[in-house]
């Protein structure tokens, strides 16, 4: 009964200092908001994070894995689990047309998908964590990572470096305005989509536009793979499994009258398990190969599968659900089950070696004005959700397996 207590004062403790220190977190994500960087460029963002932490009694390491990432080790005073705590840092090269006076002062470089906010919870959340870490049970570590937005990214690289070899758990939270401040939105399983990039490369023979018999027109072959692809979805795929082939770009610009001699096209491919996507690829592959034939083309293919499907553990995704009803925090209005989300996230690489939970965080802006959702260059949240996301981790945190 003792220990009992003195976890639910150990608790208290540290969501009464989150909730006091509720204009620092918004301070800072103002601060990272107008000095963004672009994925494996986060430079003074890492030095910013790393400088954070100076003076603290706390292990910080730096330049994790294939860029700036940083692990800082909070060591508690009893025994207990090892769990991870992430968050991302980098921005993306969007010019931002918010009116916010916080608003990027790096042109054509924008927080458009909170990660800034992330950032922003997870410096004042972990130096709570640091000042009560006598009261704390286990380990926990603290992984600010870089470059998730570009694949190869950084996730897979701070998992493949061994510094999180003996997690227990592991979670991280996204900031979403679909939802309103206070939601927070789980989903068990399968959450969020794999993706592939690919790149296709079409090498006809040029010539004039009057003679096009003496030409092989990359275009028109590059039309026809564009057309195609689709049919991958809607007649190979099973109607019950997800499946997206998207172009996102065909550079074929040129003169109005001449025949080109190569184009470029650019895409991804989503998909919610290994067997489509190995589906996807090989229909694809064989598109290409009859477009070389059937046009008299010479193609260079490239296809890349970056970032897996993002799996849920249920059996932690129930505990943390559990303990986020059962909260009674006035913060936290609701916990919803979200719909899977075609959308990736590298930290489905954290998932695939440790048992975990990623979910999100309602930050609708006030008003009644339009939702601009993650990446959009009119992109906001609600300041407010910052507070909601450092308590709900402070909730698994100090509940999760009795690590309190």
């Amino acid at each position: 009964m003792t220990q009992k207590i003195h976890t639910e004062e150990t608790k208290q403790q540290l969501l009464d200092m989150l909730t006091s220190r509720k204009d620092e977190m918004i301070e800072l994500r103002r601060r990272l908001h107008q000095n963004p960087e672009l994925s494996f460029k986060e430079e003074k963002t890492a030095q910013f994070i790393a400088d954070f932490y100076k003076g603290k009694d706390v292990e910080v390491q730096t330049h994790v894995g294939n860029g700036y990432g940083i692990i800082v080790t909070i060591q508690g005073g009893k025994p207990g689990k090892t769990i991870g705590l992430r968050a991302d840092f980098d921005a993306l090269p969007i010019h931002e047309e918010t009116d916010v006076p916080f608003k990027s002062q790096n042109d054509g470089v924008m927080h458009a998908c909170g990660h800034d906010g992330h950032t922003a919870y997870m410096l004042v959340l972990a130096d709570c964590l640091i000042s009560l870490k006598d009261q704390l049970s286990g380990t926990i570590k603290i992984i600010h990572q870089h470059a998730e937005e570009t694949p190869p990214g950084g996730a897979k690289s701070i998992v493949d470096s061994g510094v999180l070899d003996d997690l227990d758990a592991v979670f991280g939270t996204h900031l979403f305005p679909s939802h309103a401040t206070g939601t927070i939105g789980y989903r068990s399983g399968y959450a969020m989509a794999g993706r592939t990039y690919f790149k296709l490369i079409i090498q006809g023979r040029g010539g004039h536009g009057s003679a096009p018999q003496n030409a092989n027109d990359p275009i028109v072959a590059g039309a026809h793979f564009v057309t195609a692809v689709q049919t991958v979805v809607s007649r190979r795929l099973n109607p019950f499994d997800m499946g997206v082939v998207t172009i996102g770009s065909f550079d074929g610009k040129g003169s109005f009258n001449i025949i080109k001699d190569s184009i470029e096209i650019e895409g991804d491919v989503r998909y919610m398990n290994e067997e489509t996507q190995k589906l996807i690829a090989r229909e694809i592959h064989r598109i290409v190969k009859g477009i070389e034939v059937q046009f008299d083309v010479t193609c260079d293919f490239t296809y890349l599968a970056d970032y897996p499907p993002l799996i849920n553990d249920a059996a932690v995704t129930s505990e943390v659900v559990a303990i986020l009803e059962n909260a009674e925090d006035p913060e936290i209005k609701e916990v919803v089950e979200f719909p899977i989300f075609s959308g990736s996230e590298d930290f489905a690489y954290y998932l695939e070696k440790t048992p975990g939970l990623f979910f999100n965080i309602g930050c609708r802006p006030k008003g009644e004005g339009t939702v601009y959702l993650n990446h959009h260059p009119k992109f906001d949240i609600d300041e407010d959700a910052l507070l909601v996301a450092a308590k709900a981790v402070a909730h698994v945190v100090c509940n999760y397996h009795g690590n309190s």
